[in-house]
This record gives C-alpha cells, sequence and structure tokens, in this order.
C-alpha cells in the first residue's frame, strides 16, 4: 500500500512538471550587439534610432529620468541638436516669483521628463501596472539588452490551453508569459530619419541598444580604461620578470657576493 502511495505521488510529480515548464519563459535570443565583446563599441547610428523609436513608441508609458538632454552628445549628437531635442519637451519649473509652478522648454541640464505626474496616474492610466523607467531597464533584468530585445518580439498566440484575462498579451520570453505591455512594434510604425526600414526586429534591436547606452554611457570609456591597465599589468610583469632573472641569475650559477667576500 506504501509503494502503491509513492508510484502514484512519483506520477503525478512528473505529470505536473511539463505544466510548470510551460511558464518558463524561452531563453532571450542573442542580439549580436555591437557592444557586447571586450572591445566592442556601441553603434552609434542604430542608438540614434532607437532613441526615436523610444521618443515615438515608448515615451508615452515609461520614463528614462537618469538621462540628461546633454548626455545624448555621447551618442555623436552635437550640443546644438542635444539643445533642440530638448527644446521639444515642456519642463515643469519653479516657483516663480509668485510662487507659482510654470512650464518652460527644456534645455540640456535638464533629464528626460516622465509621461506621468506621480504612480498613482500611471497605474490609472495602465490599468493597474506600474510602466517601468528605462533608464536602467536593461541592467535590472537578467538577460540585460538581449532580454529587452527578445521580449519586444515575443509577441504571438497563446496556446490553446491558456487563457488571457482583458488587458493581458502573450510573450514568450517573459516570465510567466502573460504581460500587461501591450504589442509596442509594428512594422512601418515610425520612420527613420536615415532612411532604414523600420521593421519590429530593426527597432527593437535599436531601441535596445540605446536603452544599453543609457544604462552605461561610459561603457567604451570603462573598456578603454580595463584596456591601458591590462597593457600596462603586462608590461609590469614582464619587467619583473626580467628583474627577477638579472637578480637571481648568479645565485642560480652558484655565485654568491658574500661568500666570496669571506673567502
Amino acid at each position: 500500500m506504501r509503494m502503491t502511495a509513492l508510484l502514484l505521488g512519483a506520477f503525478l510529480t512528473l505529470a505536473a512538471l511539463p505544466a510548470f515548464a510551460a511558464g518558463e519563459a524561452k531563453p532571450p535570443k542573442d542580439g549580436h550587439f555591437s557592444f557586447e565583446s571586450p572591445f566592442g563599441t556601441f553603434d552609434r547610428a542604430a542608438a540614434q534610432r532607437g532613441l526615436q523609436v523610444y521618443r515615438d513608441v515608448c515615451a508615452a508609458c515609461h520614463g528614462l529620468k537618469y538621462i540628461a538632454f546633454r548626455d545624448l552628445m555621447g551618442l555623436g549628437y552635437s550640443a546644438e541638436e542635444a539643445k533642440a531635442i530638448a527644446a521639444q519637451y515642456r519642463i515643469t519649473d519653479g516657483p516663480d516669483e509668485n510662487g507659482d509652478m510654470f512650464e518652460r522648454p527644456g534645455k540640456l541640464s535638464d533629464r528626460f521628463p516622465s509621461p506621468f505626474p506621480n504612480e498613482q496616474a500611471a497605474r490609472a492610466a495602465n490599468n493597474g501596472a506600474l510602466p517601468p523607467d528605462l533608464s536602467l531597464i536593461v541592467e535590472a533584468r537578467e538577460g540585460g539588452v538581449d532580454y529587452v530585445y527578445s521580449v519586444l518580439t515575443g509577441y504571438g498566440e497563446p496556446p490553446a490551453s491558456e487563457s488571457l484575462r482583458p488587458g493581458q498579451y502573450w510573450n514568450e520570453y517573459f516570465p510567466g508569459h502573460k504581460i500587461a505591455m501591450p504589442p509596442p512594434l509594428q512594422d512601418d510604425l515610425i520612420e527613420f530619419a536615415d532612411g532604414t526600414p523600420a521593421t519590429v526586429d530593426q527597432m527593437a534591436h535599436d531601441v535596445a541598444t540605446f536603452l544599453a547606452w543609457a544604462a552605461e554611457p561610459n561603457m567604451e570609456e570603462r573598456k578603454r580604461l580595463g584596456l591601458a591597465v591590462l597593457i600596462y599589468l603586462s608590461f609590469l610583469t614582464i619587467l619583473l620578470y626580467l628583474t627577477y632573472r638579472k637578480v637571481w641569475a648568479p645565485v642560480k650559477a652558484g655565485y654568491s657576493p658574500l661568500v666570496e667576500g669571506k673567502e
């Protein structure tokens, strides 16, 4: 009887495994980003297109609160171009001499404004869900930039065994598969300034590149510094080895200045 119960329990456990596996997200796709290698750099053209995707699509729900407009010069924009982008935003400032808040055009020292005045307003506009700020999203999610790219391209129809509540969507790469964000991208949704075809994959790849830069704009400088340190340490290692050989060569040859002096 006890053996029968154990066998039955084992059978039920094994039968349940596919159900648990079905809820697991697929591993992120490899986006083959130019900056992922030890000596890789950001594709400036892709990152600028990604900024356009963010501004035209993502900024309606997601903030970028840690990025100032002057930081955009790191993407290859001139100061005048960055100023022009900043001036397209309305920034709440104040109080003025009358104690009132007011709006003004953005300037280089300003950060990207939030699309919502507060968290409650953000939740109210998104059926209770809080859209995350995207400044550090690449660093905050396991899988990094590949995860962001995969989620943006991972929407599809749920299997027949799954049902979605209103406001839910099926995504192969999102944990649990059920995501509150509607598919944000579709082919030809925007028109890139450089004429690149705006496919879903292209837009996802470009905005993921931009968000990777936003999460770590000093990455290239860090890599250059790391390379310089490695070169320095390699040179120092060789120098120390040569010094070691010169100092200890007489000892290894059987000659000792102290012994010779006593004789």
